[in-house]
């Protein structure tokens, strides 16, 4: 029987030997590695290759970079933290949108600005140019808030800033109409119909 599986190993074999340089025949291990890094670097310099610094390298800054960052201190300052509120009110501020923001907060900060009780029987309806529109839910409400306006304009000045709202137009709820169907002959106006 032959044996297929050869028990001496090829002494002819150079494959499996490295090939090194005579330059780096004396160095072994990370001595190796250091140098054949080294002249890979200054290979790609040579052809004009932006190399990495690696981890041994000098920390380069920019030229025009020349203080030092220091700590900022114990007060207040710049570098600080900021609340977010303040972020957006300076925002909205270098973008324009301070008065639009202001009237968009008559409406969020209702019930906040007029109180619960107002907030309960009247609702913002529309601000045009100064003029906000509230409906009040019954005309009993709609009278009493005429009698409240000027106190009602002071609270939305105080909230929200002056000359965000420079009038108010109170209407009570819209009245019932005796219209049916889809076409409509105009009438002889309203009359008394309640006796």
């Amino acid at each position: 029987m032959t044996d297929d599986f050869d028990t001496e190993p090829d002494l002819d074999d150079t494959a499996a030997a490295p090939v090194v340089p005579d330059h780096l025949a004396g160095l072994r291990g990370i001595d190796l590695v250091r140098r054949t890094l080294e002249e890979a670097r200054g290979a790609a310099r040579s052809q004009g290759k932006d190399v990495g610094r690696g981890r041994s390298g000098p920390v380069r800054r920019p030229a025009g970079n020349r203080r030092r960052r220091t700590w900022s201190g114990p007060g207040p300052d710049v570098r600080d933290p900021q609340l977010l509120g303040n972020v957006a009110q300076d925002l909205a501020r270098s973008r324009g949108w301070a008065a639009r923001v202001a009237e968009g907060s008559v409406f969020g900060r209702w019930r906040a600005v007029v109180g619960d009780q107002i907030a309960d029987h009247a609702t913002p309806t529309a601000l045009n140019e100064g003029v906000l529109t509230v409906t009040a839910e019954s005309t009993a409400w709609a009278t009493q808030l005429r009698m409240v306006q000027s106190q009602l304009l002071a609270k939305i000045a105080a909230a929200v800033g002056d000359g965000v709202v420079t009038s108010l137009k109170i209407v009570g709820p819209a009245g019932p109409s005796w219209r049916k169907g889809r076409y409509h002959v105009s009438g002889r106006g309203p009359r008394d119909t309640y006796g």
